[in-house]
């Protein structure tokens, strides 16, 4: 007996992902493409994205949420840095103000994007969690909402001996709900942004708590309260104050990371003099918090009133700073010779970084490899029509950046419309040919990028195929610089056979 074929569904606008990029770009679509009929594609059965699937103790934001709130929605909680379940509630609050939900299709992995250049249509091709279930949707444009890891996969180095642990051990992107550690030993693998969040919001309940670190990274205390937000909250409108503190903290973000890309020995002096003074005296910043790299070649670590400095100091917490030589049944023993005890370990070491939400890509039948184009402002595929993916900044916000790109989608299909255009696709000019390649992103140098920097596309030498990490000079890219600028290529209607480039209405979403 033939297998059914597969249910298809057509509409203008495919979202892939239903997480703070997607549910930001679904408000935009509505406001300035209302006549553009969209999908939102999730896998998951729940609305969030990262602040739905991360579920470890003490999970926040590193960033202020008045820069990685949306522009269009005031963050009126009075906590700054803002925990994953209030996070969570202000994608969910969003997405009911805009009547978002109905256009969400959950427990729909996106597996294969395909582009006819006969028809101008993408067939984007879906399964449910499990691989099956295969389902089509059709749509002529694409928005890539699926993050910048993989869901399904967790970096995990293979240290020797973990078979002989008899413990339990857990990557935080997978949590376990039942899991208890009241007055147990734990060891936290790990001195990222992640590590931190972890160990002292674990040091209250557990026997001890252990930060095992191979090397430090920079750590900086935040207030979790912004005083002039709050207060600028009680004497304006919402919107008004919450402009304002936008603004003050992108441009506080803005100059503290230029000045740390031109003076690093006196940005790194200045945040150490800040470690000594959180944590007693005597206390071996040197080997615990003094990193080999400069700042802002990986992101910084916010520490919220400087919990993790208070747990160490009050002895619920320390940091060890050596290698791992292997796992022993009762815990982890050291290159040093020190063994650590532990019932549970905690292996806060990464992402695996992904792309294009690890769906497959062809174009016309043939299988792309997207590291083999170049980026076209740090959001588009050059040779791939019709398709933005969102990725944010390394040095700020992650919706500070989305929020552009969105607008940015918008202005392209506003633009298709105007001129009867069936695709837009970036090409390389004649004068891009010999450009000299680039990494993605340059000067950022953390493990989970450099372990997959050769599956990302490429930057190249001069605009418009540059990734830049810099928001107020992309804000007048993406807003106002021309389309016609010899990279963009729109292909006319006609040329595709006209009204086969159109989504039937009646069978969109």
């Amino acid at each position: 007996m033939n297998a059914a074929a597969p249910e298809e569904t057509s509409t203008d606008v495919i979202i892939v992902g239903a997480g703070l990029s997607g549910i930001g770009a679904a408000v935009h679509l509505q406001k300035h493409c209302p006549d553009h009929r969209y999908l939102i594609l999730e896998s998951r059965e729940r609305i969030g994205g990262t602040w739905d699937l991360f579920r470890y103790p003490g999970i926040r934001s590193d960033s202020d949420m008045h820069t990685l709130g949306y522009a269009f929605k005031p963050w009126t909680n009075p906590k700054a840095i803002a925990d994953g379940p209030a996070i969570r509630e202000y994608i969910k609050a969003t997405a009911r103000e805009h009547d978002i939900e109905s256009h969400i299709r959950y427990g729909h992995r996106v597996v294969d994007l395909a582009w006819s250049s006969q028809s101008a249509v993408w067939t984007i091709t879906t399964t449910d969690a499990d691989g099956n279930g295969r389902q089509l949707f059709k749509a002529r444009f694409v928005l890539m909402c699926a993050g910048y890891y993989s869901y399904q996969r967790a970096h995990t180095p293979d240290f020797p001996g973990m078979e002989h642990f008899q413990g339990r051990i857990i990557h935080p992107q997978f949590w376990p709900e039942d899991l208890d550690y009241a007055n147990k030993q734990v060891v936290v693998i790990g001195s990222g942004a992640t590590a931190v969040t972890l160990v002292p919001a674990m040091a209250d309940a557990a026997a001890s708590v252990t930060m095992l670190q191979r090397s430090p990274s920079y750590v900086v205390a935040r207030p979790e309260r912004d005083r002039i937000a709050n207060g600028l909250r009680r004497l304006l409108p919402a919107s008004w104050a919450y402009g304002i503190t936008r603004w003050k903290n992108i441009l506080i973000q803005q100059w503290f990371y230029q000045w740390a890309r031109r003076s690093p020995s006196k940005v790194a002096g200045l945040l150490l003099d800040q470690v000594r003074k959180a944590l007693p005296d005597g206390y071996d910043v040197s080997t615990h918090f003094t990193p080999r790299y400069k700042p802002w070649d990986e992101r910084l670590c916010a520490v919220p009133d400087s919990d993790l400095f208070k747990a160490i100091s009050n002895g619920s917490a320390r940091v060890v700073t050596d290698q791992i030589e292997s796992f022993t049944k009762d815990g982890i023993r050291l290159r040093s010779g020190a063994l650590l005890t532990a019932d549970i370990v905690i292996t806060a070491t990464g992402l695996e970084l992904a792309t294009l939400g690890e769906s497959s890509l062809h174009i016309d039948g043939e299988l792309i490899d997207p590291a083999d184009t170049y980026t076209y402002k740090g959001v588009m595929f050059s040779g791939i029509p019709n398709l933005v993916s969102i990725f944010g900044y390394i040095n700020a916000s992650w919706t500070l950046r989305a929020d552009l790109t969105a607008e940015f989608s918008c202005r392209l299909l506003k633009a298709l419309k105007h001129r009867g255009a069936a695709s837009v696709t970036p090409t390389l000019r004649q004068q891009d040919l010999n450009m000299v390649p680039k990494n993605w992103i340059v000067d950022f140098t953390p493990g989970y990028f450099k372990r997959v920097m050769h599956k990302l596309p490429k930057q190249g030498d001069c605009d418009p195929w540059l990734n830049t990490q810099d928001y107020r000079r992309d804000r007048s890219l993406f807003r106002k610089a021309p389309l016609d600028d010899g990279a963009l290529i729109f292909t006319p209607l006609e040329s595709v056979g006209g009204t086969q480039a159109h989504v039937d209405p009646e069978h969109a979403g």
